[in-house]
């Protein structure tokens, strides 16, 4: 009887306790963001979760999902909000993204949220700024524009699509996505680390990168067998496989030298080892992500077209008709490829690869007749534009044609991969690749979604079966 009214008494002071704290949190809360009026309207949500947790909601990427819909409809294209633990204001305006892009170091800087900052590390190239970010950035953009013209990387793209589309033959179902994400992960592997994919190196690493992106939008609470905690112990172990791979190296004889990328940043002696791992991993990451997510897309698309897939195969045809049998493929023979460009391009807006990026305000900004202010998150959801009906007709619609219009003012309206200093520097190398392999893809197959499955944004591109695809070999390819 004691422990019960023991239990009772503690219960009644616990609740007093909370009846009154709440109250004071939820006014310092509150007067946290008593700001001007020319800050966006918007809903700050729940005292500390905020909004969070609504915006990172799973939806299709074909759409802007329910949470920017009702607060557009509500707010405006500009709101403010309470998003990954800060004051935000979200832009699904196309004027105020680009500003905000262009304005990288000046009035805004990179801020990413704490589970990204653990997992990629400190020294990566979308966290660092300034001086370090140019130094790393460049190393990056030179070794991909380089790379992407080389007749061997080439070759090895087109041999790495056929022999994969080789083991496809002896079934009738593909997970098309975890075929993509091994494809450019191994292309990546080759270029980055000169590892093939029979190396007992490339499915571990593989595996960590699966495990590695599950941790970006979990909950960063270290505990055993969480997301986040699985991710950034697979950051670990991959930061740990290239560190004992860069002491091989240096171990190695004088003109003993690969020529791929670990073997160029090794020769500058302006980068430490951490800066040399991270910029490895970076540049690992980013083309297997990026052209995985755009393959998975451009074949969902496709799927869906007959029409599109027809005149695909009529430019692919073509195209071979002109090579010698056997002959590769080169750079200018992507180049003429006009159509497929114009497909990957619509893929991109229609499916949105990615959807937002996180920026902070250095001071306060006054954009039009909205004040952000200094120190607040600032979210340009890049997918936004993509679906307006003010700058697309038909938006929902995928329509490669419309990308055929010579002065490309269509790309004006879109940005895919970010936009201003930090755009993404795989943008290039990420559609040659897609280019390449739907050449043999289209010549090689037919193909249908398995079931009805769209592609999801939560908020980094996923299918939830892995774009299972029905696939039938051509025989006869006249």
């Amino acid at each position: 009887m004691i422990g019960v009214f023991s239990v009772a008494a503690l219960t009644l002071l616990l609740g007093g306790v909370l009846a009154l704290v709440f109250p004071i949190f939820w006014y310092l809360f509150a007067k946290q963001h008593v700001q001007p009026s020319n800050i966006p309207n918007g809903s700050m949500g729940w005292p500390f979760l905020g909004e969070t947790l609504g915006y990172l909601r799973p939806h299709k990427s074909t759409s802007m999902g329910t949470f920017l819909e009702k607060h557009c409809s509500r707010y405006g294209k500009v709101f403010k909000s309470h998003l990954f633990g800060s004051p935000t204001i979200v832009s699904c305006d196309h004027e105020l993204n680009t500003f905000i892009l262009q304005n990288e170091g000046k009035l805004f800087q990179s801020s990413y949220p704490k589970p990204v900052l653990d997992i990629l590390g400190k020294l990566s190239i979308m966290l660092v700024s300034g001086d370090l970010h140019r130094k790393l950035r460049s190393i990056a953009v030179s070794f991909i524009s380089v790379s992407r013209t080389k007749p061997d990387f080439l070759h090895y793209v087109e041999k790495l699509s056929t022999s994969l589309m080789e083991s496809w033959k002896a079934h009738q179902e593909v997970s098309f996505y975890k075929e993509a994400k091994k494809f450019t992960l191994y292309v990546m592997l080759k270029y980055v680390l000169d590892i093939e994919p029979e190396d007992p190196l490339a499915p571990k690493i593989l595996e960590d990168f699966l495990t590695f992106m599950k941790g970006f939008v979990s909950i960063p609470v270290y505990v055993p067998g969480t997301p986040y905690a699985k991710a950034v112990k697979a950051r670990a172990r991959l930061s740990f496989t290239l560190k004992e791979i860069i002491k091989e190296r240096e171990k190695r004889e004088v003109g003993h030298v690969k020529g791929d990328f670990l073997d160029e940043i090794m020769q500058k002696g302006n980068l430490s080892d951490e800066e040399r791992v991270s910029v490895a991993l970076d540049i690992l990451l980013a083309g297997y992500e990026t052209t995985s997510g755009l393959l998975g897309l451009v074949v969902y698309f496709i799927a869906q077209s007959p029409s599109v897939l027809q005149q695909l195969k009529e430019e692919h045809q073509a195209l071979r008709r002109r090579k010698k049998d056997g002959e590769p493929l080169s750079l200018e023979d992507f180049k003429e490829m006009e159509f497929t460009s114009n497909v990957i391009s619509e893929s991109l807006r229609c499916g949105n690869l990615v959807k937002f990026v996180h920026r902070k305000a250095l001071q306060d900004v006054e954009f039009k007749e909205f004040l952000i202010p200094a120190g607040w998150k600032v979210l340009p959801i890049l997918s936004s534009p993509h679906l307006d009906p003010s700058l697309h007709n038909n938006p929902s619609q995928f329509d490669p044609s419309r990308w055929a219009d010579s002065d490309q003012a269509i790309s004006k309206k879109v940005s895919p991969f970010g936009g201003g200093l930090r755009l993404c520097p795989g943008t290039d190398l990420a559609k040659v690749e897609t280019a390449l392999f739907l050449h043999h893809l289209v010549l090689n197959y037919r193909w249908k979604t398995k079931v009805d499955e769209s592609p999801i944004s939560c908020p980094y591109l996923d299918f939830n079966r892995d774009l299972l695809l029905k696939i039938e070999p051509i025989e006869n390819r006249s």
